[in-house]
């Protein structure tokens, strides 16, 4: 995923399908900090300059309103619809199930995955702070728990677009490649015959997303599934990790700090209409099996019995390298991404919040806490002498430490 993918105009692959008719422009202009900006809200000497200046082009103006350009993609972006299907959707991961008997004729499976695959994946980078406390209880014994300093997440997902107003993207549709290895058809990963990783034996085409759907639906198999993978590329996200990490070093935070690019909404997985495979979705017979340890034989004997085709993936570049040889960027470049949120994700940080920040962190990482004026000067005073205190501490725990072991 560090690496940008080639897409270079007139070297496409047959069938690598363009998910949208009207992608966007180049990219815009790498931004350039300003080293003699203040940091006056959160005193930091590394911290992004302000959202405002980050990004410098009238096209990117919805950039900063990611919540509304999102839903605006979204919103254009065809809905599959399978009348006599049944769909699951796990909540943690975002993952898709549909089981339906007309997903088994060729033309319709291949139609819904095209509909699949025009909806986007939906990353994240994840800062998650936590510290070990230890207690010790009135006999003595000590324990040891885990607690939760902060937990943020920003959403990349808007900046997969090249124009979030119209859904317009640099999404492609492809089959995979004759030298990778993945299940075609089989229980386990291979690659296809005749090819020996990036040597394929007769130079042979690859089969087609249409090829692998009649394949797909001329299989006799009791239980099988076709499955496509939505996945961003071109995203340095080492880079991002990396200065996220110096930044909330810089706060003096003295606990266990991960940050990680997590991505929901990657995996959508059509089943033939079997009864064992509605079974196998149903929630209240998954915790059925998993608490009466039937889900030792079950497991096995599903992995037995179903054959898999893993072999469509829709690619959403984050960047791509453009024909002269240059890296292009969708909307933003992973520098202009940083100094976009980076002042929100600091702030967020020493708030100790946990979430996802919305555009509305963006803008109160950059303007001053406002008046609080209830009518009473009683209360008013109270709530500016809390106000100071939390800032005080804030400030203390920046300069002394703060979240380590305890």
């Amino acid at each position: 995923m560090g690496k940008p993918s080639d897409q270079k105009g007139s070297e496409v692959e047959a069938d690598a399908v363009s998910l949208h008719t009207n992608p966007g422009g180049s990219s815009m202009g790498n931004y350039h900090d300003d080293e003699n900006r203040d940091a006056t809200d959160i005193p930091i000497n590394d911290l992004p300059p302000n959202y405002s200046d980050a990004i410098q082009s009238s096209e990117a103006a919805s950039l900063l309103d990611p919540t509304a350009a999102l839903s605006n993609a979204l919103a254009t972006a065809p809905q599959p619809f399978v009348s006599d299907g049944t769909y699951f959707q796990d909540k943690n991961t975002g993952a898709q199930f549909w089981v339906a008997k007309s997903l088994e004729d060729p033309a319709k499976l291949e139609s819904h995955i095209r509909s699949l695959a025009a909806i986007p994946p939906r990353p994240y980078i994840k800062i998650v702070g936590t510290h070990t406390e230890t207690t010790r209880d009135s006999k003595g014994k000590t324990e040891k728990s885990t607690v939760t300093d902060f937990d943020v997440s920003v959403e990349l997902t808007p900046y997969l677009y090249s124009d979030a107003q119209y859904g317009r993207s640099w999404s492609q549709l492809r089959t995979v490649d004759n030298g990778e290895k993945t299940r075609r058809g089989t229980i386990l990963k291979k690659r296809a015959p005749g090819s020996n990783q990036s040597i394929e034996v007769g130079d042979s085409p690859k089969p087609t997303l249409r090829e692998w759907c009649h394949l797909y639906a001329a299989s006799h198999a009791g239980l099988k599934v076709f499955t496509l993978q939505r996945r961003m590329v071109g995203f340095d996200d080492e880079s991002v990790k990396q200065r996220l990490r110096m930044l909330v070093n810089s706060t003096n935070y003295r606990g266990h700090l991960s940050v990680d690019l997590v991505t929901k909404d990657q995996l959508v997985e059509c089943y033939n209409d079997a009864r064992t495979n509605r079974w196998r979705l149903t929630s209240w017979i998954q915790w059925l099996f998993a608490l009466t340890l039937l889900l030792i034989f079950s497991w096995l004997y599903l992995w037995l019995r179903t054959k898999r085709w893993e072999v469509a993936i829709a690619e959403w570049p984050f960047s791509r390298i453009g024909g002269s040889g240059t890296k292009q960027y969708a909307s933003l470049s992973e520098e202009q991404w940083y100094n976009l949120w980076g002042r929100a994700i600091c702030r967020a940080v020493l708030e100790r919040r946990q979430g996802v920040l919305v555009q509305s962190d963006l803008r109160r990482a950059e303007e001053a806490e406002p008046a609080f004026n209830s009518g009473s000067s009683t209360v008013d005073g109270a709530v500016n002498i809390f106000r100071a205190g939390i800032n005080a501490m804030n400030e203390v725990n920046r300069q002394l430490g703060w979240g380590g072991d305890c």
